[in-house]
């Protein structure tokens, strides 16, 4: 029974945040479209995400971004700024009116004082600024003018924001209201404060951000999504799951290790015993205890006793009042049914062709083969997986780099024959007495090698195939046939064509072939490989 404990919030925790699991979680599903870990967080932050289990979706940079946006045309669309300065030119024509009443009485009509002063008058400037900025060292007759025009000075700097501010929002500030200068101010100070935590969410710097300032503008929702994205990389570290690598970013063994739990889930959310395709071999041998289910005792086989079982057995033999020590009887013994289980070794060629980012497919080509490369190496460590991408060339793909793996956008091409040739390589370093080709793709070859010389071919018309790949594709199989490698093919797309040379493949090498959507990719090719764990690859 699960157990929780409450206690009141000392402050050391986010009431609102995401642990290193849950945030892995949410990262997985990125990468597991082919992102990095980078990438993935960079994602995460910038357009949020759904909390598992919670009904509170997190508010990524854009979504704030677009809510404080909406604000401030909100704050802008009934105002105008039409009569914002003229109150203020009022003044300044009405200090120069009186300064140049002083200036004819005290310096006459031709002194230098009279001509520097009109000449600054006759060419004022139409911005407001820049007409007081011209005056800021004019020697003033007129004393009071002089002080009126000092306290206009100190108000210059909001004046030129003022003006800058009309000139960027022209378009939003065409409301009915018109705006006093004082009014203007503040409207400008709130929607420069807007600005402020809009630059401080694209740079990424959360740290530096009002939380009461977001909360106004943005509600407890934003402040929450903030704080929860504000700590996820922490959390990712603290955690275990990111290290700082050579390249940036990366996620550590046990991330790794995780990610591959994680992807069985996906997978084996929709499985049940019993589905199609669940072979139980009739080779004795030794098996693993199943826990799970038990049966009664055959004579001469290997007992791994179920004791709770034959107790019970026993118990209900006897029936009424039971006698001490309780006797058993050969027919009360119960035992765990055993899987009986081979090694094997086995190749997953993943088409990365450019195909293969249509319609969901790579995720779900791309979660089976994290999810077998960890099914395989912790339930079944004495088998051999291997995986190889194959696009217009093919190479093997280590673990690590399984989780940040990415369709090829460089190379569009289909060369299955490439990749079923490093498959032969690697069962050939690693040989077993069981060992089979898996191939996940959603088109037919259309690249090959004649020697070492690489050739690509497009199809032969709409609907047609590339008869030359397929030609030396085929001739592939025919090798690996050869050498009792069994080819399983899992198909993500039902075109004739590619219907058409998976059943050349088949007829070839008495393997398999399935359709599958991606949607349930997972299931037909996790249930076929633990059937081959339960008999022998003829």
């Amino acid at each position: 029974m699960t157990r929780y404990l409450y206690s009141r919030w000392d402050g050391t925790r986010d009431p609102f945040d995401l642990t290193a699991d849950e945030a892995l979680d949410q990262l997985q599903q990125l990468m597991m479209e082919g992102l990095d870990a980078q990438q993935a967080l960079e994602w995460m932050r910038r357009h949020g995400f759904e909390m598992a289990g919670m009904d509170f979706r997190v508010m990524g940079v854009e979504e704030l971004l677009q809510e404080l946006r909406r604000q401030a045309r909100e704050q802008m669309a009934p105002y105008n700024m039409d009569e914002v300065f003229d109150e203020r030119r009022r003044r300044l024509d009405e200090i120069l009116d009186r300064e140049e009443a002083a200036q004819r009485e005290q310096s006459g009509l031709e002194s230098a004082d009279w001509n520097d002063f009109r000449q600054r008058r006759d060419q004022l400037p139409e911005r407001l600024s820049q007409a007081i900025e011209r005056f800021r060292d004019h020697r003033w007759k007129d004393e009071s003018a002089g002080d009126d025009f000092r306290e206009l000075l100190e108000e210059i700097d909001d004046v030129r924001e003022l003006e800058e501010f009309h000139a960027q929002n022209r378009r939003q500030l065409r409301g009915p209201q018109s705006l006093s200068f004082e009014e203007a101010v503040e409207l400008m100070r709130r929607i420069q404060q807007m600005s402020q935590l809009a630059q401080d969410l694209m740079e990424g710097n959360f740290e530096q951000i009002d939380f009461d300032a977001l909360r106004e503008l943005a509600g407890e929702e934003g402040v929450q999504s903030l704080m929860i994205l504000r700590r996820m990389e922490q959390n990712l570290r603290e955690g275990g799951y990111l290290r700082e690598g050579e390249e940036g970013v990366e996620l550590t063994p046990r991330a790794l290790r995780r990610l591959g739990e994680l992807a069985l889930d996906d997978i084996y959310a929709t499985l049940k015993r019993g589905r199609p395709g669940a072979h139980d071999t009739r080779h004795a041998g030794s098996g693993v205890p199943t826990i799970e289910r038990s049966r009664a005792y055959r004579f001469g086989e290997a007992a791994h006793l179920d004791a709770i079982g034959t107790l019970r057995n026993a118990l209900l033999r006897q029936g009424g009042e039971v006698e001490l020590p309780l006797r058993l009887a050969p027919d009360d013994l119960e035992v765990f049914d055993t899987d009986q289980q081979t090694e094997t070794t086995t190749v997953l060629l993943l088409d990365m062709s450019w195909s293969m980012s249509w319609s969901g497919r790579w995720p779900a080509a791309k979660r089976v083969a994290v999810a077998m490369n960890h099914l395989i190496r912790t339930r079944f460590p004495r088998d051999r997986f291997f995986t190889v991408g194959f696009y217009t060339e093919a190479r093997e793909l280590g673990p690590r780099e399984l989780a940040e793996l990415v369709w090829n956008m460089d190379d569009p091409f289909t060369n299955l024959q490439a990749g079923l040739r490093e498959a032969q390589r690697l069962i050939d370093r690693h040989p077993s007495p069981n060992s089979q080709v898996i191939v996940v793709t959603d088109g037919q070859p259309t690249a090959y090698y004649v020697g070492q010389e690489l050739r690509v071919e497009w199809p032969s018309g709409f609907g047609g195939i590339s008869p030359r790949a397929s030609y030396h594709t085929l001739r592939e199989v025919r090798r690996l046939t050869a050498k009792g490698i069994t080819i399983n093919t899992f198909m993500l797309d039902d075109s004739p064509e590619l219907l058409r040379f998976v059943a050349s493949m088949t007829r070839i090498n008495k393997g398999r072939a399935f359709y599958s959507t991606p949607e349930h990719l997972g299931e037909f090719v996790m249930v076929d490989y633990l059937s081959q764990k339960r008999r022998k690859i003829k």
